[in-house]
């Protein structure tokens, strides 16, 4: 592993000598990742892009887009798109990119199951801004609007994200 790495411990998130307390899926981590089960997958991720909410934060990095107000995620296991940053309209299942509260004010990218993605395996696991210190996510991996902040100016295309096998005995 790389100091340049994001691992996550049961402490935290590790990256360049720090460490960031988060929160992961309220399902806990799972080497077996399905749609809708609340985990956070194990094993070696990348980061493959980061969104914001230009109307309220300034870019987080050169290589950060903004999130536009028809901008979706579709979570619809039956969509050819399933996995996938889609646009209103958009009749399949999905969620708002653009949210009212400050979650997805800034939006890092995994490749979890992605750009190909599996039917039922899982969809849309980023890296974003908690609710409160300790509430769990539906999979994704949450911090601090400071720490993910920091994290967003650090971290470059391809930072891998590891959630090692050891972190579905932690609970």
């Amino acid at each position: 592993m790389s100091p340049d790495d994001l691992v996550l411990t049961p402490r935290g998130l590790r990256f360049q000598g720090q460490l960031y307390p988060c929160t992961v899926g309220k399902g806990g981590c799972t080497a077996r990742k399905r749609e809708g089960d609340g985990a956070t997958p194990i094993g070696c991720h990348r980061i493959v892009g980061m969104l914001y909410r230009a109307d309220r934060i300034a870019r987080p990095a050169d290589w950060a887009l903004p999130i536009g107000p028809l901008d979706l995620w579709s979570d619809d296991v039956a969509a050819p798109d399933y996995n996938m940053m889609v646009r209103a309209p958009y009749s399949g299942s999905h969620e708002k990119l653009r949210r009212a509260d400050p979650l997805y004010d800034i939006v890092i990218l995994t490749d979890w199951n992605w750009p190909y993605a599996v039917t039922g395996r899982g969809s849309a696991i980023f890296i974003h801004q908690y609710r409160r210190p300790g509430y769990p996510t539906e999979g994704c991996i949450a911090l601090s609007r400071h720490h993910l902040r920091r994290l967003a100016r650090s971290i470059r295309f391809h930072t891998r994200l590891i959630v090692p096998e050891s972190s579905a005995d932690w609970a």
